[in-house]
């Protein structure tokens, strides 16, 4: 079974950083494209971050792009996501994803496993 489990979430203020993980287990990580997603009280969940099965292709949502770094260790089964210069509208819950897409996407609905969310409130 695979298994995401984030890590990393927590209240911090504007212009902090955080660093959120996502430990992958059940398969074979490399197998699989990994992303960020992250979802507002009432709202959709929304794309941030993508990197494919080797880490070298990287793209990011407008609002994150300068901002936030993701990466990926294949050895160690991790993906990882550096939100520097954080803002009050980065509050969300975020979540990590892995599809069987190895360039991955920016559409939810094409992810098969999904972790259980971490909390990030920035105060302003």
């Amino acid at each position: 079974q695979v298994q995401l489990v984030e890590s990393g979430g927590g209240l911090v203020q504007a212009g902090d950083s955080l660093r959120l993980s996502c430990t992958f287990s059940g398969r074979t990580f490399a197998n699989y494209g990994t992303g960020w997603f992250r979802q507002a009280p009432g709202g959709e969940r929304e794309f941030v971050s993508k990197i494919n099965w080797n880490g070298v292709r990287l793209e990011y949502a407008d609002s994150v792009k300068g901002r936030f770094t993701i990466s990926r260790d294949n050895a160690k089964n991790t993906l990882s996501l550096q939100m520097n210069s954080l803002k009050p509208e980065d509050t969300a819950v975020y979540y990590c994803a892995a599809s069987k897409f190895l360039s991955a996407s920016r559409v939810p609905g094409e992810y098969d496993y999904w972790g259980q969310g971490t909390q990030v409130t920035v105060s302003s």
